[in-house]
């Protein structure tokens, strides 16, 4: 698998964190499953990073997600 996969499922995983946090405190309950998921795509992203010859920069996100879905179809 390569590095641009595992960058796009973590910032997946943490885009689906933020609704789940923000449930979690409006209902007045601790956010345990946005915080597991936070960790998983803190990890994620961070293996990407580690992986990737020279790192990620901004710029690079977008044609990431695009390799992966052309991985795909």
């Amino acid at each position: 698998m390569n590095s641009d996969l595992f960058l796009v499922l973590g910032l997946l995983l943490a885009w689906l964190a933020i609704p789940s946090m923000l449930s979690a405190y409006s209902d007045k309950r601790r956010p345990q499953v946005s915080v597991f998921l936070l960790l998983g795509s803190a990890g994620l992203i961070a293996y990407a990073v580690l992986t990737q010859p020279g790192g990620y920069r901004l710029r690079d996100v977008p044609d990431a997600f695009f390799n992966v879905i052309g991985q795909v179809f």
